[in-house]
């Protein structure tokens, strides 16, 4: 679309301050006899500029513009039939009656028509076309597939990938055409793309582009079956005839293709561990490929997978080390990134082109610097972080704030790994503080000092006048916040606490009331020390007194509430000195359930006592963990999956290294708590189980598979535990595209007599499954006996009605009555771990002891098939669910340990558990059990787990 600056007017600078009521009475030009093809750009130009910007239209002035928009068809101008094309896609969403126009577009479709409206045409009609209508202009797509123009191809393949979602079934069977465009086979006699005589089913050489969208076509129909694509991955890597080294066979011309494709062979990799070995050698191979881009990914490949050694790594760094020294700055910084990547989980791999690396510190490009500068601190030795700090101080001011908290993060990864160079790391990250930045750059900072005064003692001090320094001068009142609450923690265990409170109390003259109220938080907190003396606790309370005048009430009530708080010793050790807090996705669900029960100001007052608690340490290494995935996503554009919780189903005594999984850290528990308030919200939406959502939800186990992976259907159970309920969710996924299941529900037969405990009372079928659209069934069981542990296994059988399916739409024919089929599953178990609550307790050796013998129960076990105690703690905080407290997971010797954990059996009961092991080599693990409970029957429930 050419423009055309006239001496008065910019029409480009016009489309700015476009106002929607003038567009549409301009739109009086498309009804005009001749048409005028450069106004009426202009006018399409308005209007889709309008549309992008997010412009409100109704839906009537939506149609009215659609249908004046149509009489456009009529000018043969190329350069406005692009834009009446681009138009009709944009306004189809918002108008009515838009498929009246197919007949339009299905003549520019013919294969006489000008190739640029054939190529547009195709884009639109596969915007307004009905699913149920795709059938009718399916030759036409198909042809258009395999055309020997780059852009009615690619056009088709593209707009078929848009439409498969909502009409997979014919869109799958188009994999003939869509694998001929892949490998480069024309149906259509004629000249080739080069020019040359190509007979029908001759091999051409194809576009790189529609290779590239060829190939997420293909991938998209075939990607729920496995050995399809795994087909697709060996076809084209030389383990077939054909190479992209130079074979017979298929080839890809396409380097975006072959980047796809690499992708696609880590997807293989991750869904079956056992073609690794034979997909790792094709990773190496495509290292050395000619192409950059297929040389960066698959290094970027190798450098991403789980459990990766060091001889596979070794390829992927050294093609990475050799782009460092490339003159394309794209192809430095691809490689910088993903060596940073890398060396925050590998740093010894990467330390071998730390000398390439500090030749990138000078970089003309101050992002391949900045991540060189980043990597060279998680590799370098401490000889040279003096060097490395220097420089990066000189180009600080030089780079934008995204990248001076990629620095911060460096910087606070650093101060754990030499803690012996606090006092430079303290000097870069206050320097920086006096810098221009935004808020996230200040806070990064912020935070680097709060983890360096946590980990480093010797420090502390300067860290905290650093920080008294910094709110001097904030003008961020959320980082005011933060540092006064870190010296509320950390001020009143310091030699000199009087400093801090005179910073503290300058906060309450001087700033707002956001920032007053915080300050008298951390007063307080001074004020309720028990290690400063008594003349220091007295000025607290002047000061205190003092902020009842306060013009914000908010402060006066906390200032009240302090001094209340600093009088009374038992009120100190419930508000100040508790080292627990609430689990917030619980508690946020506790508190909507209360504000929605009409009924709740009659049952009393809230009870706090059924939201689950954790440690502050959990708190603090799930927003760690947060932060770190959000680095990742700054660093790699995607976002790392948080690990998720130990708390598995697992079968009575099954205690083996084998069926061993990662537990994680504690703050996993975190993560338990987040997953549950959403099954909560699940479950209370069914109608069948609303009523249970009147008792608390104990716990919600991670789902297990029932069924291998390879199977036509897919099943996980998920046990959800309530008080007096136990409802099993069932996930189902039907793979057989010719089949369409009905009243599909799952019979549960349990192994052992439950006639007294257990009584099966809610059966939730799926009224229809069609393949690959999940659904869920459920079968809930009352517990009639509280009193009685129903540690049980039920045999599981799925069961249905088995319909043939139109492949055409997915639906069930008509005439078909079907046939009553099943399907047989995995046991699933009741153990003991699924009614613990994973709680964290306050003080739980005072509960140990108040409890005393009556209520423990001890047992010892000889776990031969643990190579570690490492390994057995995880097992047995899976097994128990319950929650571990600081250092459980963590044994700081190998030949023996001690973990407590704490919980609530089903909710309400306090239990600990203390597991004492050794572990001898050769003879495995020896571990003493002994629980203590509130219900002394607890005690000997909670040991049976592991029995």
């Amino acid at each position: 679309m050419s423009w055309k600056k006239d001496e008065d007017t910019d029409e480009l600078g016009a489309l700015m301050h476009l106002d929607r009521s003038t567009v549409l009475q301009e739109a009086r030009v498309f009804n005009e006899t001749p048409i005028r093809p450069r106004q009426s750009r202009i006018l399409l130009a308005k209007i889709i500029f309008l549309l992008y910007r997010g412009e409100s239209m109704s839906t009537t002035e939506a149609t009215e513009l659609f249908f004046s928009i149509t009489k456009l068809f009529q000018s043969k101008d190329m350069s406005l039939r692009q834009m009446v094309y681009l138009a009709i896609k944009e306004l189809s969403t918002i108008s009515e009656d838009v498929i009246m126009v197919t007949s339009s577009l299905m003549k520019d479709m013919q294969p006489k028509s000008e190739v640029t409206y054939r190529a547009n045409a195709i884009r639109a009609l596969c915007k307004i076309v009905d699913p149920s209508m795709l059938p009718g202009i399916e030759r036409f797509l198909k042809a258009a597939i395999v055309e020997r123009s780059p852009s009615i191809a690619s056009a088709a393949l593209v707009s078929s990938l848009h439409l498969f979602g909502d009409a997979k079934d014919v869109v799958r069977r188009w994999g003939n055409e869509v694998n001929e465009a892949l490998n480069g086979k024309s149906l259509s006699q004629g000249s080739s793309f080069f020019g040359a005589s190509a007979n029908q089913n001759q091999v051409v050489s194809t576009s790189n582009i529609v290779q590239y969208h060829a190939m997420g076509l293909l991938y998209a129909i075939r990607q729920h079956d496995r050995m399809a694509v795994l087909k697709l991955v060996q076809t084209f890597s030389g383990q077939n005839k054909g190479s992209w080294m130079g074979g017979s066979g298929a080839t890809l011309r396409s380097n975006m293709a072959h980047v796809l494709l690499i992708r696609y062979a880590v997807r293989v990799m991750e869904d079956d561990p056992s073609l690794a070995p034979q997909l790792s050698t094709l990773l190496e191979e495509w290292v050395r490929h000619r192409s950059d881009m297929v040389s960066l990914e698959a290094a970027r490949a190798i450098c991403h997978l789980k459990n990766v050694t060091s001889k596979q790594l070794t390829p992927a760094v050294n093609a990475l080390q050799l782009f460092l020294s490339s003159p394309k700055a794209t192809v430095r910084f691809a490689a910088i990134r993903t060596l940073n990547t890398l060396a925050r989980t590998n740093p010894e791999a990467v330390q071998p082109c730390n000398v390439d690396m500090e030749g990138l510190i000078t970089d003309s490009n101050r992002s391949v610097a900045t991540f060189a500068i980043t990597t060279l601190l998680k590799t370098g030795n401490e000889a040279s972080v003096d060097r490395l700090m220097k420089q990066m101080q000189g180009f600080m001011t030089e780079i934008s704030d995204e990248f001076k908290i990629i620095v911060a993060e460096a910087v606070r990864s650093l101060c754990r790994k030499f803690p012996g160079k606090h006092s430079l790391f303290l000097g870069f990250l206050s320097g920086v503080l006096r810098d221009e930045g935004g808020y996230e750059f200040k806070r990064s900072a912020i935070e680097a000092i709060v983890d360096l005064a946590k980990h480093v003692p010797e420090c502390k001090e300067t860290a905290l006048a650093h920080l008294c320094e910094f709110i001097e001068d904030c003008e961020f009142t959320k980082l005011s916040v933060r540092v006064l609450h870190f010296l509320g923690e950390e001020g009143p265990h310091t030699a000199r606490p009087t400093v801090y409170i005179r910073h503290i109390y300058n906060r309450v003259v001087l700033e707002n009331a956001v920032v007053r109220a915080a300050a008298v938080n951390a007063l307080a907190k001074f004020g309720a020390s028990t290690v400063g003396d008594a003349s220091l606790q007295r000025s607290v309370r002047v000061l205190l007194k003092r902020c009842l005048d306060d013009r914000d009430d908010e402060v006066r009530d906390r200032a009240a509430w302090a001094l209340r708080m600093t009088g009374d010793e038992n009120v100190r050790d419930k508000y100040i000195r508790d080292d627990s807090t609430f689990a917030l996705a619980a508690l946020e669900r506790k508190l909507v359930e209360y504000c929605a029960d009409p009924g709740a100001a009659l049952k009393g007052s809230f009870n706090f006592d059924s939201v689950p608690r954790i440690s502050r340490a959990q708190e603090v290494e799930a927003r760690d963990r947060q932060r770190q995935e959000t680095m990742d996503a700054v660093l790699t554009g995607t976002t790392l999956k948080a690990p998720t919780s130990s708390k598995t189903a697992a079968g009575k005594g099954d205690l083996s290294a084998d069926a061993t999984q990662d537990a994680g850290a504690s703050s996993g528990f975190v993560d338990v708590f987040e997953q549950q308030a959403k099954y909560a919200s699940q479950l209370n939406a069914i109608p069948e189980l609303a009523a249970f959502g009147e008792q608390p939800l104990v716990s919600s186990q991670t789902p297990t598979a029932l069924t291998e992976a390879e199977t036509e259907y897919g099943v996980q159970c998920i046990k959800h535990i309530y008080s007096n309920h136990i409802v099993f969710q069932f996930d189902i996924t039907n793979t057989i595209p010719e089949q369409v299941l009905e009243q599909v529900e799952v019979a549960m037969e349990p192994e052992e007599d439950i006639d007294g405990v257990l009584q099966p009372v809610v059966v939730v079928p799926i009224s229809e499954l069609k393949c690959d659209e999940p659904a869920t069934a459920y079968v809930a069981f009352e517990h009639l006996d509280p009193e009685t542990f129903p540690a049980v296994s039920f045999a599981c059988t799925l069961k249905f009605i088995v319909k043939e399916c139109d492949p055409a739409t997915g639906e069930p024919e008509d005439d078909d009555d079907g046939f009553e089929d099943e399907y047989s599953l995995e046991a699933t178990e009741l153990n003991a771990g699924d009614f613990m609550q994973a709680t964290y307790i306050p003080d739980s050796h005072a509960l140990w002891e108040s409890l005393g013998d009556s209520a423990q129960s001890v047992e010892t076990f000889a776990l031969s098939n643990f190579d570690s105690i490492k390994e057995c703690t995880e097992k047995v905080v899976e097994l128990l669910g319950m929650c571990p407290l600081e250092g459980a997971l963590a044994p700081k010797s190998k030949a023996a340990h001690q973990a407590v954990l704490t919980g609530k059996w089903l909710g309400k009961s306090k239990t600990v558990a203390r597991a004492r092991m050794t572990y001898q080599k050769g003879a495995g693990v020896t571990m003493e059990l002994a629980v203590r409970s509130e219900e002394p029957s607890v005690s000997e429930l909670v040991v049976s787990a592991i029995a």
